[in-house]
């Protein structure tokens, strides 16, 4: 049976499969081919990213499909529910790739609290000229330990983000619609474990007392953080989207920095995706990944070796 990975799986994900007897396919087949490939191939199981879309022709068209298999979280790419309506599989990694993004979060957050990402670039250009400006300049850094972070979405990668943050001595505050309570269990390296219950807050508590915002919510039909939520923010706050482009208005967000409103954000994930605005990328406030909060290499074998677990299992 064949898996066509055509955004491809880490080696640990293809040796997997290969010992429960599939053909892994790497070759990746540009969107206008894809239903051709497929057919020509015979390929049974489809793995995705983020690049690759599945939607309802291509499942039509590709009646030889048994399983559709989403590396990471977010499913925006693939119609789900048509695609379990013809008798498909849907499958995706949702746990592998927390505690990479939350990491990345914590990356941004130290950075910008330190003005690392623009002194990484000013040092280079200026340090041995401009050295005493630069040091005056970058003086002003804020310390996270005592800060309050504010977590909208409190699902894996949002409980990922707040372990670390009760790891760097930050009190965690935190929304969610679904969740009323979450007990976190941080684990040590020598074996000891600590927990802390964590009671949701309504989102506008949340928004008023965070020293630093983080979001972990799903692609939805209206902002999340849109011109009233930045009014209800402390001023100075610190804010990530390392979630899913559309749920900052980035408009408003510039407007935010521009009135001192927002010190600084950190943005993996963009509305026009991939193409970022320029406006954003000139900003000397942002702090800026070209989404790779998943991409660590300890999360893509993680997420290599779920999908060829699920796949095996389903198939057998």
């Amino acid at each position: 049976m064949k898996v066509l990975a055509n955004d491809g799986i880490s080696k640990s994900g293809i040796e997997a499969l290969e010992k429960g007897g599939y053909e892994v396919i790497t070759t990746t087949v540009a969107q206008e081919q894809l239903i051709n490939y497929i057919n020509e191939k015979d390929i049974a199981v489809l793995l995705v990213r983020s690049a690759t879309t599945v939607r309802k022709d291509l499942i039509d068209a590709c009646p030889g499909l048994k399983i559709i298999g989403r590396g990471g979280v977010g499913m925006d790419n693939i119609d789900v529910d048509y695609a379990k309506s013809k008798g498909i599989h849907v499958i995706n990694t949702p746990a592998a790739s927390s505690h990479s993004v939350a990491e990345l979060v914590f990356g941004h957050f130290y950075g910008l609290a330190r003005f690392l990402h623009n002194s990484n670039r000013d040092m280079p250009l200026e340090g041995d000229t401009n050295f005493g400006k630069l040091k005056k300049a970058y003086a002003k850094g804020v310390e996270l330990k005592g800060k309050t972070l504010g977590v909208l979405g409190f699902g894996r990668i949002g409980q990922a983000t707040a372990k670390v943050a009760l790891g760097a001595g930050m009190k965690v505050i935190a929304f969610d619609p679904f969740l009323d309570e979450v007990n976190l269990e941080l684990d040590f390296f020598d074996g000891q474990k600590v927990n802390f219950n964590i009671k949701t807050i309504s989102k506008e508590d949340v928004l008023k007392q965070a020293d630093f915002i983080t979001l972990h919510v799903p692609a939805q039909k209206d902002y999340v953080i849109d011109e009233a939520e930045f009014k209800m923010m402390k001023d100075g706050v610190i804010l990530a989207n390392a979630a899913r482009g559309g749920v900052v208005n980035e408009v408003a967000l510039v407007k935010a920095i521009e009135s001192g409103k927002v010190a600084g954000a950190a943005l993996d994930v963009f509305e026009k995706e991939p193409k970022p605005e320029m406006q954003l990328l000139m900003n000397s406030a942002l702090s800026l990944t070209p989404h790779t909060g998943a991409a660590t290499n300890e999360a893509q074998d993680r997420i290599g070796t779920e999908l060829a677990s699920q796949i095996i299992s389903i198939l057998g």
